[in-house]
């Protein structure tokens, strides 16, 4: 029984890896599995979060085989010509 939790850009190195498989006990929500990979690090207020490529938020269930992912806000570039 797990879960896959996925970092993705600058998440990815200040996590210091891509991805992490948690025993699916005791994670019940999107919230939970960012306290087990990121233990006293408080769940940024502007983190964006899927769970199965679907964009979801922190009290979003979660449930054995779920894949959960985080990534920074998406930040425009310059304008079209």
């Amino acid at each position: 029984m797990a879960i896959t939790v996925r970092f993705f850009a600058s998440l990815r190195e200040r996590m210091g890896c891509e991805q992490v498989v948690l025993d699916s006990q005791d994670i019940g929500t999107v919230a939970a599995a960012w306290e087990r990979v990121a233990g006293d690090e408080a769940l940024p207020a502007n983190l964006l979060m899927a769970v199965n490529m679907e964009y979801a938020k922190a009290d979003s269930v979660v449930r054995d085989g779920d894949e959960v992912a985080f990534f920074p806000p998406v930040t425009g570039g310059g304008h079209a010509c």
